[in-house]
């Protein structure tokens, strides 16, 4: 005699929600775009008023926010203001596929801050140890964000940065902070994850250290890595070295801390490097 089976069907599981304490809700989207906008805005105010030429009206930018305006220009769109919306756009995207919520909590927006300032000492600290070993092969060696000339800014590559005036020089580290995260951690880090993972089949492992060192090596040939005084243009190791210790650092703290939270320690250690120490230099 047989029975009749009923099915009984399984409740569907909630989403999961991000848990509500700051060391997750730091990594959230939402929190990230709100900590952002400052700096997002005082760079394009920056760029108008201190990286423009009056007289002629070309403005210098840094060259990864330079290579997403190419990328839009391919399309037919051009707007000093893309590469900006482009990242408010995305994160906003982000957070509204995640279903998060819109609620803000003050005490983590602050602690994102003071946490991104803490982050940006140990790679002080590497950099002065880089610089000092450096020094007693190459003196004019010198381990700053965008190294010894204005080359990771477009489209003037020869103007020192030295000679610019302290609002300039931070707009830049701002700049960089923002568009160099933009494409070597938030872009580089998702397309070679993808690549290995998705295309290759790779494991989730293969993945990430394909991921991190991918991202960092071309962080380091992004940078100049010979003495911009040195007409042979000779490679610098000590350049090598400082340029892909950071960007394994920033690729780590980005898979680990969240977009933002990277961004502001390089936008940070950045000021330290091209405003604080070059004035109390001199």
């Amino acid at each position: 005699m047989s029975r009749s089976r009923q099915r009984v069907s399984e409740p569907k599981r909630p989403a999961p929600v991000p848990a509500d304490n700051y060391w997750s809700l730091s990594t959230r989207p939402l929190h990230g775009l709100v900590v952002l906008l400052p700096l997002l805005a005082m760079y394009e105010l920056g760029a108008i008023f201190f990286l423009t030429d009056m007289r002629t009206g070309v403005q210098s930018t840094i060259a990864a926010r330079k290579l997403i305006a190419q990328f839009f220009e391919v399309f037919g769109a051009f707007s000093f203001t893309l590469p900006g919306l482009a990242l408010v756009t995305v994160l906003l995207t982000w957070h509204v596929v995640s279903k998060d919520s819109w609620k803000l909590r003050g005490w983590v927006l602050v602690g994102m801050l003071i946490e991104a300032a803490l982050w940006a000492l140990p790679l002080v600290v590497f950099a002065a140890v880089v610089q000092r070993a450096a020094a007693a092969m190459a003196p004019a060696f010198v381990a700053v964000g965008c190294g010894d000339a204005f080359a990771c800014v477009a489209p003037n590559p020869t103007a020192a940065i030295g000679g610019m005036s302290i609002p300039a020089r931070a707009t830049i580290a701002i700049g960089a902070g923002l568009y160099e995260e933009l494409v070597f951690r938030f872009l580089a880090i998702a397309g070679l994850h993808f690549l290995v993972k998705d295309l290759l089949q790779g494991t989730e492992t293969a993945a990430r250290i394909v991921a991190v060192c991918g991202s960092a090596i071309a962080f380091a040939v992004y940078h100049p890595l010979y003495d911009p005084m040195d007409p042979t243009q000779a490679l610098q190791w000590t350049r090598l070295i400082f340029f892909t210790g950071a960007g394994l650092f920033f690729a780590l703290l980005y898979l680990f801390r969240g977009f933002a939270i990277v961004v502001y320690a390089h936008a940070i250690y950045d000021i330290i490097v091209l405003v604080l120490l070059k004035e109390m230099q001199g």
